[in-house]
Parts: C-alpha cells; structure tokens; sequence
C-alpha cells in the first residue's frame, strides 16, 4: 500500500495540472449567410431568323367573294384595307395580285417550289395598290397555291407579306380558269 500511497502526489499532481488547463471548447457555430449568387447573364436578343420559311404570317386571314368582276380572296385584319388581294379579271383571263403602295419596283414570290420576280405596275384608287398580272397557266399560281406553310410577297421598301396558302388562293385561280 505505501507503494500506492507514494505515487499519489504524483497522481494528485497530474489531476491539479489537468484541472488548471482549460477545456477546449469548439467555437459556437457561426450563421453565415450564403453568398449572393451571381447575377446571371443576359440573354442574348433572339436571332433574326434568317429563313423565310420560318417567318410568322402577316396578320389577317383570306376572305373570298364571290361577285360580277369575278372571284377574289382578300387578305387583311377585318375593319382595314386588305394587305394582299387575288382576284380575277375575266375580260383579260388574268389574274391580278395586289398589294397598298405607290412602288412599281418589282414583287419577288416565294413559294417552297419556285421564287421568281414579277413586273408590278402601279393601279390608281381609294387605296393606291401594285399590281402583278398573271397568265392563268401561270405556274407560279399553283405553287402560291399549292406550297408548304406560307409563300411571300416581298417588294424593295415595303414590309414582307407572309401569307398562308389557304383553300381561297386555289379557289380563286380555280374559279378563273374555269
């Protein structure tokens, strides 16, 4: 026992130093706040889409009469002059396509089967119009006709009409021919 009782200072001795030494005690967590996410980057603007096949329609929609001049179909927004009118001249067995303006510059169609350019002249009325005149074996008709999704009336310094080659093209070229 004395044995055990001589290392007892020691061991009082290494419990009183290890009472004097601080406890580490691990920090009290800290709330961080999360970092601001970058602000992201703009979008880049859409391209233009570079394929005619692509663009939206002109607003409107085709309307077709049926009268003592002969069959027409008119395209436009209801309550405002027509953007683009088909209509048949019986007395010259022509098809006339029109279109507002003062220009006799050129009308460049395109169809999915065929682009051609085609002589406009100038027409005078309540609205000044540019009109094409068509051959009725014109082939160009039955590719305006007859194309896929939307066939173009376009005319240097005037916007591009866009138009849907509805039941009321073909019905007009049909109807004229006879």
């Amino acid at each position: 026992m004395t044995r055990h009782l001589s290392s007892l200072p020691l061991a009082l001795l290494v419990l009183g130093s290890a009472a004097c030494v601080p406890r580490a005690v691990p920090p009290a967590p800290v709330a961080r706040t999360p970092a601001p996410a970058p602000a992201p980057e703009p979008l880049p603007a859409p391209a233009p889409v570079a394929d005619w096949q692509d663009w939206p329609w002109t607003p409107g929609a085709w309307r077709y009469v049926r009268d003592a001049a002969g069959p027409r179909a008119s395209y436009g927004v209801t309550g405002q002059a027509p953007a683009a009118e088909l209509r048949c001249d019986r007395a010259a067995r022509a098809l006339l396509l029109s279109r507002p303006g003062n220009d006799a510059a050129p009308f460049t169609i395109r169809t999915s089967a065929m682009t051609r350019n085609v002589a406009t002249q100038p027409a005078a009325g309540a609205v000044p119009q540019v009109v094409a005149r068509f051959a009725l074996d014109d082939r160009l008709l039955d590719a305006m006709a007859f194309t896929r999704g939307r066939f173009t009336v376009e005319q240097p310094g005037a916007a591009p009409l866009v138009l849907p080659p509805w039941a009321e093209v073909g019905r007009v070229i049909e109807d004229c021919r006879g």
